[in-house]
C-alpha cells in the first residue's frame, strides 16, 4: 500500500544573493506605489520600485478601470491633488484625458450630468450634481506613470514578484523576491507594501481583516457606431478613443460566488468564468443592438477587478463615524465616489502597522473599516496615500528615525507644499 503524502514539504536552506540595497524600497506598481516611490524620491531618498508585471498602474491601467473616481468631494471641491494632479495634467496634454471643466463642478444642470453619466463619472443617488472626475486611456496612463518615476529618479524593476520580507533586529530588513533569474534580495531602511493586497504585512504577521469579494472585468469595446449613443442607452461608458466603449463591471451579477483573492484557486475560477462572461456579453451586443454589430474587442483587463482582500489593522483605523471631520494628523484626503459631500481625512496611523517601526502600507489595504474602505479604496484615493507614505519614509530616512517616529507636522507641510490637499 502506498503510504500517504506529506502535508508539506521542507525547503532546503540556501544562500539568496543581495542584489540591491536603497532607502526606500516600494513593492507594488500600482498608482500607490507609483506615487509613493515619486513622492520617496522628490524627497530625496534613494527608491527602488519593484512590480511583478511588465508596466505600471495596476488596476488603473491593466484592470481597465479607467476612471478617477473622484477627485473633488461632491459639492464642487477638489480635494485629490499632489501627484495624482500631475498625472491628470500629463494625461490632458496629450489629449488622453475626459473630464469636466472646473467652473461646472457641482452644477446640476441635466444635461451636464447626463453627459458626465455617459462617461461613467458620476455615481450614487440623485439628485446628482457634475463631479471632478476622469476617464483616460489606461496605455497613456502608463507612459504618464513611468515618465514621473524616471523624471524622479526612481530605480525601477519591472516582472519580478515580492514573496518573503524577512526581519533583522526587530525591523523589517528588506524583501526577497521571486524572478526568471530566480530569487534575490533587496534590502532597505522601509519598506511599503503597496501590492494591493497586503502580500507584505500578512507574510510578516501583522494584524489584518480579510473580506470576499464578486470579481469582474472590464473590457473596451470599438467599432461602436455613434459611441456617445450607445452609453446614453445604458450600453457602457464613453471613452477615450473614436468608437470606444468602456464595458464595466463585467460579469460581476453572473459570478456564482464570491472569492478570495488571495487564493490562487478561486483566481483561476474567477479569471476564466469572467472571460468567459465576457465573450458572451459581446456576443449578445452584437446581437441585439445594431451599434455594435460591427464591434470588436480593443482589450479586456489583463488584472480582474477586485476591490477587496486584505486590509491592514494599523496603528489607527479610521471609522466610518469620522467621515467629514478634518483630522490634525490627517495626511490624506479623499471624497465617495457614490456619496455626495462625503469626506475623509485619512490619518497618518492608517498608514503604519502596529507591530513593525518601518513598515509602511499605501492603497487599498490601508487601515480602515470596511464602510470607509469605500471610498479609500478609488484610485485617487490610493494616489494620495501611496504620495503620503513615500514622502514619509524619505523624510524619516533623512531624519535617521524609522517612520513611525515621524512627526506628523511635518509630513503634513511637505505635502502640502508639494500640492497635496489635506483640508
Amino acid at each position: 500500500m502506498k503510504p500517504p503524502a506529506p502535508a508539506s514539504v521542507a525547503e532546503p536552506a540556501r544562500a539568496i544573493p543581495l542584489r540591491h540595497e536603497t532607502d526606500v524600497l516600494v513593492v507594488g506598481g500600482g498608482s500607490a506605489g507609483v506615487a509613493a516611490a515619486i513622492a520617496a524620491a522628490r524627497a530625496g531618498a534613494r527608491v527602488m520600485l519593484v512590480e511583478r508585471t511588465g508596466s505600471l498602474g495596476g488596476l488603473a491601467s491593466s484592470g481597465l478601470i479607467l476612471l478617477l473616481l473622484t477627485l473633488d468631494d461632491g459639492r464642487g471641491r477638489q480635494v485629490v491633488g499632489g501627484i495624482c494632479q500631475e498625472v491628470v495634467d500629463r494625461l490632458a496634454a496629450r489629449g488622453a484625458a475626459y473630464f469636466p471643466a472646473a467652473s461646472e463642478w457641482g452644477r446640476g444642470d441635466r444635461e451636464l450630468v447626463a453627459r458626465e453619466q455617459r462617461h461613467g463619472l458620476v455615481w450614487g443617488r440623485p439628485p446628482h450634481v457634475v463631479r471632478y472626475s476622469v476617464a483616460y486611456d489606461c496605455e497613456e496612463l502608463k507612459f504618464a506613470l513611468a515618465e514621473l518615476a524616471r523624471e524622479a529618479g526612481v530605480e525601477l524593476l519591472l516582472d519580478a514578484w515580492g514573496c518573503d520580507p524577512w526581519l533583522e533586529h526587530g525591523v523589517v530588513a528588506g524583501v526577497l523576491f521571486e524572478s526568471k533569474a530566480g530569487r534575490f534580495a533587496i534590502r532597505a531602511q522601509s519598506v511599503i507594501d503597496a501590492s494591493g493586497d497586503g502580500d507584505l504585512f500578512a507574510r510578516l504577521g501583522c494584524a489584518h481583516e480579510s473580506e470576499r469579494v464578486l470579481p469582474w472585468q472590464w473590457f473596451v469595446l470599438g467599432g461602436v457606431d455613434d459611441a456617445d449613443a450607445a452609453a446614453l442607452r445604458g450600453r457602457g461608458f464613453r471613452t477615450v478613443g473614436e468608437g470606444r466603449v468602456l464595458m464595466p463591471w463585467g460579469a460581476t451579477e453572473k459570478i456564482s460566488r464570491a472569492i478570495d483573492a488571495t487564493s490562487p484557486e478561486d483566481l483561476t475560477y474567477a479569471e476564466l468564468e469572467c472571460r468567459r462572461r465576457v465573450m458572451a456579453e459581446l456576443d449578445q451586443l452584437r446581437k441585439d443592438d445594431p451599434a455594435f454589430a460591427r464591434a470588436h474587442l480593443c482589450r479586456v483587463a489583463d488584472a480582474l477587478g477586485i476591490t477587496e482582500s486584505r486590509r491592514l489593522l494599523g496603528r489607527r483605523v479610521l471609522a466610518r463615524e469620522e467621515e467629514g471631520r478634518i483630522l490634525e494628523d490627517g495626511v490624506a484626503l479623499t471624497g465617495h465616489w457614490t456619496k455626495y459631500g462625503a469626506l475623509y481625512s485619512i490619518p497618518y496611523g492608517c498608514l503604519l502597522a502596529r507591530e513593525l517601526p518601518n513598515l509602511l502600507v499605501a492603497g487599498r489595504c490601508i487601515s480602515v473599516d470596511h464602510r470607509v474602505h469605500h471610498a479609500t479604496k478609488e484610485i485617487p484615493a490610493c494616489f494620495a496615500t501611496g504620495e503620503a507614505a513615500g514622502a514619509a519614509a524619505a523624510l524619516a530616512f533623512r531624519d535617521g528615525i524609522a517612520p513611525a517616529q515621524l512627526d506628523v507636522a511635518k509630513l503634513r507641510a511637505h505635502l502640502l507644499e508639494a500640492r497635496a490637499i489635506l483640508a
